[in-house]
């Protein structure tokens, strides 16, 4: 009997062009940034107390190209690459690496342990990813404003995320050597209901489900706004939560 395909979470082509969106909003001199600022200043503490010195590198997602500058040295090679043009389910073209860092692009691939083999499979001996993303436990009040919003027939509007468990058992499931899977909140405050979506599509961090949900009515977008300023503290603030998860694998 053929394996079955994994399921159809994700829709590629909307993911393709919300990267390209988000491309595009981030070269804004005030765009939000934090969820990536706090993944390359973590992949740069891991490398160096790992002092992993890669010859070849595969940097996927790294938007503002941060990273490669930090990483780049003589003689190194860094291959950059958008999670929008780059198709993670297939083999990697860029084989044999000695490093590998995704960065908020695992989470919406349909065949995740598929593209953690691929990338292993990329790898050479010795050679080492670490991918990271938004991971389980992340946004609580945001899913709270939108099943407010949508009442008695919740609709799918945010994204089912994996957490440690689970990340274990993938790492585990597609091969890797020295396995680690850990996560981290990171936790931003806001006057504004309306701003905090607009970072969250600033940063590439909005529905790219396969499934299309109508739009939110103008009394369901009000009645979400008003659940998730309920929220707020003395200071008409409210803390929302990122957990980032990291995978962090080896090849023997």
């Amino acid at each position: 009997m053929p394996p079955s395909s994994p399921p159809r979470i994700f829709d590629p082509d909307r993911r393709a062009a919300l990267a390209r969106r988000a491309e595009h909003l981030s070269q804004a001199p005030d765009a939000a940034r934090f969820i990536l600022d706090d993944m390359v200043d973590d992949v740069l503490e891991r490398l160096a107390f790992m002092r992993h010195e890669p010859a070849r590198c595969l940097l996927i997602g790294d938007r503002r190209g941060i990273l490669a500058r930090s990483l780049a040295e003589p003689g190194r090679e860094i291959i950059a690459a958008e999670p929008g043009s780059l198709d993670e389910e297939r083999p990697l073209p860029f084989a044999p690496l000695d490093l590998i860092v995704s960065l908020s692009s695992l989470a919406t691939v349909n065949d995740l342990p598929g593209a953690l083999i691929h990338m292993r499979n990329a790898l050479a001996p010795g050679g080492l990813m670490l991918a990271s993303f938004v991971g389980a436990g992340s946004l609580p009040i945001l899913r709270q404003a939108m099943f407010a919003a949508d009442g008695d027939r919740p609709a799918s509007r945010m994204h089912p995320m994996v957490d440690n468990r689970s990340g274990a058992e993938l790492l585990q499931r597609s091969g890797f050597a020295r396995q680690v899977v850990d996560s981290r909140p990171l936790r931003v405050s806001y006057r504004s209901f309306d701003q905090f979506i607009a970072d969250l599509r600033t940063q590439g961090l909005t529905s790219v489900l396969a499934s299309h949900t109508p739009p939110l009515t103008k009394s369901a977008l009000e009645t979400a706004r008003k659940t998730f300023m309920d929220r707020a503290d003395d200071q008409g603030r409210v803390l929302e939560n990122f957990e980032i998860l990291t995978l962090t694998g080896w090849k023997s």
